[in-house]
């Protein structure tokens, strides 16, 4: 039996957000990515208390806050770049997690940046 050396969930997010920005966020390009069976990484995030899907599911949302935030992208481009069929599903799956609608969102966090930057005078 071969030693298999295990990635870090840091290694298996950034094969996650590589995956996503080729258009292919599986679990089999993500085990792919980093060199080990399906299985051997699906038991691996099971012992460290994860999934694939649940990692898919926060790295979406990390990346769509940040975008939502500092770019100008229409809702519809954000998620086909996230890998989502569409607006409306990006937006439903925005609202379950963070509780308000993505523009809200948008809006929000824009007006708070735009508190916290320092005055010129």
């Amino acid at each position: 039996m071969r030693v298999v050396r295990l990635p870090s969930l840091q290694a298996v997010r950034a094969a996650i957000v590589a995956s996503l920005r080729h258009g292919d966020a599986t679990l089999d390009s993500t085990a792919r990515a980093l060199k080990i069976s399906v299985r051997t990484l699906q038991r691996h995030l099971g012992r460290m208390g994860t999934s694939h899907s649940e990692m898919l599911a926060q790295v979406r949302l990390d990346m769509a806050c940040r975008l939502l935030v500092n770019s100008s992208e229409r809702l519809s481009d954000i998620a086909k770049f996230l890998g989502y069929t569409n607006a409306s599903s990006f937006s439903r799956t925005f609202v379950r997690l963070m509780k308000v609608q993505p523009v809200v969102y948008r809006r929000q966090q824009l007006s708070r940046k735009h508190r916290q930057a320092p005055s010129h005078r």
